[in-house]
């Protein structure tokens, strides 16, 4: 039986085009570490020669240098590979192993396909092959699923031994400054003393202050620094002194590492995103909860803090949010508001909002939420001096019994705060002279003919002293904390002086932020309910027990100016029988205030009346008394004709002459007469008689007529 010879898969069309050597390793760390296997792969050059391309024609593709070949997205020298094949342009694709191409058996079947289409070979280590034959074609189809199995297979051991060592507690990784491994691997705190107290004064303030930023404000007003770890190359371990940043701190109050807790798990990467993400290629990190960290091993190892003080850290940061603040307390502010976080809605139960008017001298607490979210109204706004005054006034009898104490450890904190800054600043400026010393003993250990290295080791010698000195002049201008100064005399005064809190409360030297954070140290929240003319205060302490006030609402100003109601009853009583001008006199002899304040006139009892629909019995004109006669006596003078039996002529006659008596609010105004029976029956005539003057107009008209 004859067999058949192989045509020779290398033909002179493939050698008329381009071989090109793909190169690729998976992160930097290779390339850098792992030079025997990137040695091999440029190599492959000298095959393509053996195998009949020209040097002009071999092309190396390595622009993919640290990049992972699990998937084609950001590989720019396999995808230019992938066109060029495509194009027609390529003979040969040279590659150390099927790896080195592509981890993914989409991209590595998708190359296989393009290739068969151009009649393209694939070259590696081990053979020859023609993705248009079946049989190379289905050896390159199992080198490909081998290759992106082993790629699942080291993900999963290397994995499952980070678990275990993470497990045990022996997973290394980079530590936050302030802990260091020793010679055995185990984690122990920076025997640097300055680092050290840098890192404890950083967890003392946030514990006096409750907030990241205080701290921040505290180092850059003392000019701090705070130290940072090179990890990793030429610079590892050392130190570099810089100014404090708000992320660090976060960073700082965030790790367990300080708590002396050992913890795995803390983030996560995932690829698939969550229901409202949006998609990503590469994955994404994302945190995991506390309460679901995989591992966590308490007392570990040495730490700066207890795990009770930094779950305490913990809640605060919690509380300090700012977005959703309906949950959230939010940090201390500067603010005059003293219940500023901590103001829950009666009605919709979500958290106030403060608002300030008059350029600040206002307080307001206001539930706008509905109306800023949902279009509603405004639940409830009302004023907060008078709350903020009664909830010190609780606070205050609450506190009574333990002032003493209170201003006792204050007074320790405060000196212990102020005893770390000052040796922070010490021991950066040991830090200093000892770098000068060092460099100084450089010099004089060197050769003086060598004035090439004389030269250097000089200035430098010279940069530290100059540093030194300037640490020293900041330190002397620096002003020194009063708690450093403080002598025994003033000690006691302080500790007679906390026996009165109040006085210590309202001094113009404490702060608003130090009278929040005393407040916040025993109240949770207060709730404010408005109930018709008082706002309901309930006070939640920490402890869940509940207070309740009842403080009168403040006045809408239509209401400030508005006449009180006692005033507009005694008007009321006095409009029987008196006139406004006499109502107005009463009222002033009594002492009662107008709305608009001043004394009441006419007009404004007149106003009272009007507003109040209060009637008169005295009024100033006849026609307003159908009987004639008002409520305190006196009769109009149209009423006193009529009962006399005379005209009214001749009652303005009798008044002038002082026959009968007559009041006028004007001079030209009506007479109200004063009539008694015996002036009425001494003045009443039996018949009304007529004017002389009527009787001849009466005549003269006849004779016309």
């Amino acid at each position: 039986m004859l067999t058949r010879q192989p045509a020779p898969k290398i033909r002179s069309d493939h050698l008329d085009r381009l071989a090109v050597i793909y190169v690729r390793q998976s992160t930097l760390f290779q390339v850098r570490e792992n030079s025997g296997s990137t040695t091999r792969q440029y190599d492959l050059v000298q095959r393509a020669q053996d195998l009949g391309w020209t040097p002009t024609s071999i092309q190396v593709v390595d622009q993919d240098q640290g990049q992972s070949g699990s998937s084609s997205l950001g590989r720019d020298g396999f995808q230019w590979l992938v066109a060029e094949v495509g194009l027609g342009h390529v003979g040969a694709v040279l590659s150390l192993e099927v790896s080195r191409l592509a981890r993914s058996c989409s991209d590595w079947y998708r190359l296989l396909e393009i290739c068969a289409l151009s009649e393209t070979l694939v070259i590696d280590e081990e053979g020859i092959y023609d993705p248009g034959a079946y049989n190379d074609r289905l050896l390159l189809g199992f080198k490909g699923n081998m290759s992106e199995a082993e790629l699942h297979w080291l993900h999963q051991r290397l994995q499952g031994g980070k678990l275990t060592k993470a497990e045990q507690g022996q997973l290394r990784f980079r530590l936050p400054i302030g802990l260091v491994y020793d010679p055995v691997g185990k984690i122990v705190l920076d025997s640097d003393e300055a680092v050290a107290e840098a890192v404890r004064l950083v967890f003392s303030l946030f514990e006096h202050y409750n907030s990241a930023l205080a701290v921040v404000r505290t180092f850059a007003d003392q000019h701090l620094r705070f130290p940072t770890r090179w990890w990793g190359g030429k610079q590892a371990d050392e130190l570099i002194w810089g100014r404090l940043t708000h992320e660090r701190v976060l960073n700082i109050l965030h790790s367990p590492l300080y708590a002396g807790a050992y913890v795995y798990g803390r983030t996560q990467f995932r690829r698939r995103p969550l229901p409202g993400e949006e998609p990503r290629i590469k994955g994404r990190t994302c945190r995991i909860k506390q309460e679901d960290w995989p591992i966590v091993l308490l007392d570990a190892h040495p730490g700066y803090i207890t795990w009770e003080q930094f779950l305490r850290n913990q809640r605060q940061l919690d509380d300090n949010r700012t977005w959703r603040a309906e949950e959230h307390r939010g940090a201390v502010r500067e603010g005059p508001s003293l219940l500023q976080g901590m103001v829950l809605c009666g009605s919709c139960g979500r958290r106030m909002t403060i608002r300030y008017q008059r350029n600040g001298s206002l307080l307001m607490y206001e539930c706008h939420q509905i109306h800023s979210q949902l279009a509603g109204k405004t639940c409830q706004t009302m004023r907060g001096d008078r709350i903020d005054q009664a909830v010190v006034r609780c606070f205050l009898e609450a506190i009574e019994p333990a002032n003493l104490e209170v201003a006792l450890w204050a007074l320790d904190q405060v000196e212990a705060r102020a005893r770390q800054a000052d040796q922070q600043w010490h021991r950066q400026i040991e830090r200093a002279q000892y770098e000068a010393d060092l460099a100084c003993r450089r010099y004089k250990t060197v050769d003086p003919d060598n004035r090439l290295v004389a030269r250097s080791l000089e200035r430098e010698w010279n940069e530290k002293l100059a540093e030194v000195e300037q640490l020293e002049r900041e330190y002397a201008l620096l002003p020194k904390q009063a708690a450093l100064s403080l002598t025994a005399s003033q000690r006691e005064q302080i500790r007679t002086l906390s026996q009165d809190l109040p006085a210590i409360w309202h001094a113009p030297t404490t702060t608003f932020a130090e009278r929040k954070r005393l407040l916040r140290w025993l109240i949770k929240d207060v709730t404010l309910s408005k109930r018709g003319n008082v706002i309901d205060v309930a006070i939640r302490w920490q402890t869940e027990a509940l207070t309740r006030l009842a403080i009168p609402r403040h006045k809408k100003s239509w209401e400030e100016r508005q006449t009180s109601q006692e005033v507009v009853d005694r008007v009321r009583e006095l409009s029987a029988s008196h006139t406004n001008a006499q109502i107005a006199v009463v009222l002033n002899e009594e002492g009662a205030q107008a709305g608009m304040g001043g004394s009441f006139t006419t007009s404004k009892v007149e106003w009272i009346r009007y507003a109040y629909h209060i009637p008169t019995g005295c009024p100033e004109r006849p026609k307003a008394a159908p009987t004639g006669q008002r409520g305190d006596g006196p009769y109009s003078a149209k009423a006193a004709a009529e009962l006399l039996n005379v005209d009214v002529s001749t009652i303005a006659a009798w008044c002038k002459t002082g026959r009968l008596e007559s009041v006028r609010s004007t001079p030209l105004g009506p007479r109200w007469i004063t009539l008694t029976p015996e002036i009425i029956s001494a003045l009443r005539k039996p018949i009304k008689r007529k004017w002389k003057r009527h009787q001849a107009q009466e005549a003269t008209s006849s004779v016309v007529k």
